[in-house]
């Protein structure tokens, strides 16, 4: 499927959930780990904001990319931040969503001209 960059200079995005295993299968409490790199994939939760909307976005970074400094309801940067559409049939039901991923979560800071 298609990966979308997201554009995040102009957002303020604040940090709602500590950085977590992202776990794979809830049944056996398997951990997700990186197709590639083999590395734990970390879920983090934030709030996206940008031009006078918001939304509750999880969103999975690696292990090695979680930096130190992380206070829930603090702004964040998500560098590489991308968005991918996905499906899938559940239980004889279709489900679909958007999934996102970044390189890395840092404390970050308010845009310019914006405060808390």
């Amino acid at each position: 499927m298609r990966v979308i960059r997201v554009e995040t200079s102009s957002a303020t995005i604040l940090l709602t959930e500590a950085p977590e295993p992202k776990v794979k299968d809830r049944q056996t409490g398997e951990v997700a780990k990186d197709a590639v790199s083999g590395e734990t994939l970390m879920k983090v939760g934030v709030v996206y904001i940008d031009e006078g909307e918001s939304s509750l976005i999880s969103v999975a970074v690696p292990e090695s990319g979680v930096t130190e400094g992380l206070v829930v309801g603090a702004p964040v940067s998500l560098p590489g931040l991308i968005a991918r559409p996905w499906e899938s049939v559940f239980n004889g039901q279709a489900r679909h969503g958007i999934s996102y991923r970044a390189a890395a979560v840092a404390p970050g800071a308010f845009p310019a001209g914006r405060e808390s």
